[in-house]
């Protein structure tokens, strides 16, 4: 499955770095989408440096199978970009895979399609995702129908083995 990472600078290292890895091998295709093509992208620790494959001008939700959104810093930065949450907000509404960690879930809030869902996210964005009418759970992993959530880095293990089930769940036409 082809995955697009939306990302930017001060992105939670392993947030971003440890599922990027379990879904390439897992055998997903996962391309790195940024505000602009060819960006550098460092870590908020510095333990992990990228570079944005393509930018959002040039990507389409119709190129890939899923969605994932890293944590930290990142969202923030994202949400500002309206392109970006348009991008987020066809995952969701299509019913394709979203996988959000941390604060993740900040680009979804401005995509306005958390109304109604259930996810976890950060202990701080966890009241602005109830404010805009979320249903909020504290624990590791949240599956509610095509979006998986998680709060931070310790349940990055959670995150991928619920990321990877969704992923096998969808239909071999949709792929």
């Amino acid at each position: 499955m082809r995955i697009a990472c939306v990302l930017d600078v001060d992105y939670e290292d392993s947030e971003y770095k440890q599922p990027y890895d379990a879904f390439k091998q897992a055998g997903h295709q996962v391309t790195i989408v940024g505000l602009e093509p060819g960006k550098e992208l460092k870590g908020k620790k510095g333990t992990v440096t990228t570079k944005t494959e393509i930018g959002i001008d040039q990507a389409r939700p119709d190129q890939f199978d899923g969605l994932f959104i890293p944590g930290g810093y990142s969202p923030d930065h994202l949400r500002a970009n309206p392109k970006m949450v348009q991008f987020a907000k066809a995952f969701m509404d299509s019913g394709k895979p979203v996988f959000a960690i941390c604060h993740g879930p900040q680009l979804l809030i401005a995509a306005h399609t958390v109304k109604g869902r259930k996810l976890t996210a950060w202990q701080t964005i966890q009241d602005d995702l109830a404010q805009v009418g979320a249903n909020v759970v504290d624990q590791d992993v949240v599956v509610d129908k095509n979006l998986v959530t998680s709060r931070k880095p310790a349940d990055i293990p959670a995150f991928i083995r619920e990321s990877l089930k969704l992923l096998e769940k969808v239909p071999v036409g949709a792929r």
